[in-house]
């Protein structure tokens, strides 16, 4: 496919076929670009493969209209990945040249990724608000935000809001509707969250919004009244924070439940106050330590009438756990994801950081901690 340049020179592919980046190039930074150009006639043919992860997939690209450039439709290579390049064109004396070359890109030695909350496939209640943390401090806020997608059917708007450099919360103005369907799209493999630290994940995650229930806890009146869809479901004795260490008031989501779990005060700075190996019925409400929980050994005189806890929501249990008592009904009827508000106590509001309690903070507000206002 050789010719002759304009003072009887063979040329090569190489001179009618200009490819960059260089053929056999090593780690390629991913803001290089890659291209494929003739200085004189028309390409007829391009394509790019990227090989990744043991998989090959085709890169699309452009063609300029006069034949003579192609460009990638995504100018930003991927990482740690080997491109194959094949071009075939002709010169302005109709001569076909073509050429091959390969390159690969960097391998970054720092990777970042993130947690879901909620797991893949699960059912949740209204409550629950779409949490991801990562592993590593996040300094590009917006780059990665905009790598992540969250949608619902019904439609809904979902709005991003971030806590500090390594969580980032997703949720409505209001719960979701029971029976919505929402995707997480999380595209941040390769994105830089902070500089040298590149995303690893190609990821989506899907779940559905069960009924409604949303549970009021007045602190004043030892009660706990439990409605699903609207409607009253049970009133339910209980006993609150002691007047020393009050439960948080504000909303909170249960995030976790126990048939049975192990509370040590020291994991929470309360010292050596309490260690109760097999706590029945237990369903986290906040990461610093609020549990709504079964509870055998406080006087059954006490749930109605007296706040004794170290800041938890007690519920009358038996020993190893009982679905006939107060709590083993209400857990019974709980999901991840329903809502338990506290009102009347003497401690202020919970943080919309501390577990999913982002529902206390208003919706504006909440709209201002996206890092792409």
């Amino acid at each position: 496919m050789n010719g002759l340049g304009t003072l009887g020179k063979p040329q090569s592919p190489k001179d009618v076929i200009q490819i960059s980046p260089d053929d056999r190039s090593k780690g390629v930074r991913p803001d290089e670009t890659l291209s494929v150009r003739v200085s004189s006639g028309r390409l007829e043919s391009v394509r790019v493969v990227k090989s990744q992860d043991a998989q090959e997939q085709p890169v699309p690209g452009r063609l300029s209209a006069d034949g003579r450039r192609w460009e990638p439709a995504d100018t930003r290579l991927a990482l740690a990945a080997e491109y194959t390049v094949d071009a075939v064109a002709r010169d302005d004396q109709g001569r076909r040249f073509a050429r091959h070359t390969t390159f690969t890109t960097y391998v970054p030695e720092e990777r970042f990724i993130a947690y879901v909350t909620p797991e893949h496939r699960s059912v949740v209640g209204t409550g629950m608000i779409v949490s991801l943390g990562f592993n590593r401090e996040i300094t590009d806020r917006a780059a990665v935000e905009r790598a992540v997608r969250v949608t619902a059917k019904p439609a809904v708007e979902i709005r991003p809001h971030w806590f500090g450099r390594d969580r980032l919360d997703f949720r409505p103005e209001h719960y979701w509707k029971p029976g919505t369907e929402v995707t997480v799209d999380l595209r941040l493999r390769d994105v830089e969250g902070a500089p040298g630290v590149y995303g690893l994940q190609y990821k989506t995650v899907t779940f559905t919004v069960g009924r409604s229930q949303v549970s009021l806890v007045d602190a004043e009146k030892h009660t706990m009244e439990v409605r699903r869809d609207g409607e009253l479901l049970g009133t339910v004795p209980i006993t609150a924070g002691a007047p020393k260490t009050p439960t948080y008031n504000g909303k909170m989501v249960v995030t976790d439940m126990y048939e049975v779990t192990r509370m040590n005060g020291s994991t929470v700075g309360f010292g050596g106050e309490y260690d109760i190996p097999d706590v029945p019925h237990a369903m986290r409400l906040t990461e610093s330590g609020t549990f709504l929980h079964g509870n055998y050994w406080a006087a059954a005189r006490t749930f109605g009438d007296t706040n004794v806890s170290h800041g938890c929501i007690g519920l009358r249990d038996e020993k190893g756990g009982s679905s006939e008592t107060p709590a083993g009904w209400f857990f019974d009827r709980t999901l991840v994801g329903d809502v338990v508000e506290v009102v009347n106590s003497k401690d202020k509001k919970v943080a919309p950081d501390n577990g999913l309690g982002g529902w206390n903070m208003g919706w504006n507000a909440w709209k201002a901690g996206s890092a792409l206002m």
